[in-house]
């Protein structure tokens, strides 16, 4: 991706800090996931609470995560694959979705930004991160 890209990510935060936006939530997409860890450093400099699409960016230090697990996605991807060189017809197939999502928050991130976790909260997290 060009670098002009990587500005516009810069711009958007800083419009987000000019705003007074108090939280942000990014979606599953291409682009935003290659640039992981350049929103996950933004979020963190504007102190911008940011709720992620997968748990690599809570690893990376973002706050937390809600979606599938990669992981199950690439095994039902591989059994999927297997089925069609097995002989079935893709089209006869049915359509995916994730059969396992997670819930992954980081404690220590959520401290920076001066968040209290509630332990009902912390109950219900697949992987809290310290």
């Amino acid at each position: 991706m060009p670098d002009s890209d990587d500005g516009e990510l810069d711009s958007s935060f800083a419009t987000i800090a000019k705003r007074q936006i108090r939280a942000l939530v990014v979606t599953a997409d291409g682009f935003l996931i290659s640039r992981r860890d350049k929103i996950v450093a933004l979020a963190a400099r504007y102190a911008v609470p940011t709720m992620y699409p997968l748990s690599q960016y809570v690893a990376a230090g973002g706050l937390m995560s809600y979606g599938a697990n990669l992981p199950d996605a690439f095994l039902q991807t591989g059994v999927y694959v297997g089925k069609i060189l097995k002989g079935a017809k893709p089209a006869d197939l049915p359509v995916l979705q994730p059969t396992k999502v997670e819930f992954v928050i980081n404690v220590n991130t959520a401290k920076v930004l001066g968040l209290p976790v509630p332990d009902k909260l912390l109950a219900l997290a697949d992987e809290v991160i310290e």
